[in-house]
């Protein structure tokens, strides 16, 4: 464990010297809590835990489909709205691309300045 983090407090045992009243309140909480759950558990069928499981990984699956659905109609609609948009994207990728492979170009050179070339949009 690194220096930097505390130690876990360790649990009051009964038989131990008492500790603060807090430390114990939280302590018999704690226990009571453990104890409750599996109170609970006992009495769910035994497939209970396995068929929930699925039914939270296929409600997840559902969000999965529907956000990735409106992140496909989102892309239609822009593409709708601007379609030379995405040409000119596509155009200022390609020359930043070219640039960026004339500066690998000129750094293989021997070329030690050390610019950065930047363009504002209006």
């Amino acid at each position: 464990m690194s220096e930097d983090m505390n130690p876990m407090p360790e649990d009051p045992v009964e038989g131990e010297g008492a500790k603060t009243p807090l430390e114990q309140f939280i302590f018999h909480q704690r226990r009571g809590l453990e104890e409750f759950g599996k109170a609970m558990e006992s009495l769910l069928p035994p497939g209970f835990r396995e068929h929930t499981h699925a039914a939270g990984n296929e409600f997840a699956n559902g969000f999965r489909v529907l956000i990735d659905a409106a992140i496909d109609e989102i892309k239609k609609a822009s593409e709708m709205e601007d379609p030379d948009g995405r040409q000119e994207a596509d155009q200022e990728r390609a020359a930043a691309a070219k640039l960026s492979d004339d500066d690998d170009d000129e750094d293989a050179a021997g070329s030690e300045g050390g610019k950065i070339r930047v363009e504002l949009d209006d």
